[in-house]
Formats: C-alpha cells, structure tokens, sequence
C-alpha cells in the first residue's frame, strides 16, 4: 500500500510551529505502510497502530499513537 503523497497537518493548537515542523519532517520520508509500522516501532516510546479502518478493498486509514496525546492518521491506497 501507498500512503497519499501529500501531508496535512492539523495538529493540536498547543504544538508549537517548531513542533510541527519536527513531526512534518519526521513523516515526509514515509511512503509505504511499512515504513510507517517501522518508524513508529523505532521512536521513544514506540507508537502503536491504534485502528486500521477499510474503506475498501484498495484504501485503508489507519490510526497511531503520537505523542503528547495526539493521533496520527495515514491514508493509504
């Protein structure tokens, strides 16, 4: 599967713009679920795939831990 190609961050108001920056740099390398699963196993904490939702047989969405509480959402084709 391939993620959308495209980042939107709508993050929590309080991140910071230095924040955003980090985590927007930290996910544009990320081009394939598996990329994603492995980043996520390779941060401090790891995050965790929280839900995968299927939209049909090719689109899946799915949902991981952030830190400081937040949820991160891939949608993938």
């Amino acid at each position: 599967m391939m993620l959308s190609s495209m980042i939107d961050l709508r993050a929590h108001a309080e991140l910071t713009p230095e924040q955003v920056t980090a985590l927007a740099t930290a996910l544009a390398p990320l081009t394939s679920l598996q990329d994603v699963v492995r980043w996520g196993f390779a941060c401090s904490p790891a995050r965790e795939i929280v839900n995968v939702f299927v939209q049909d047989e090719f689109s899946h969405d799915v949902v991981m831990s952030g830190a400081d509480g937040l949820y991160l959402c891939f949608d993938t084709t």
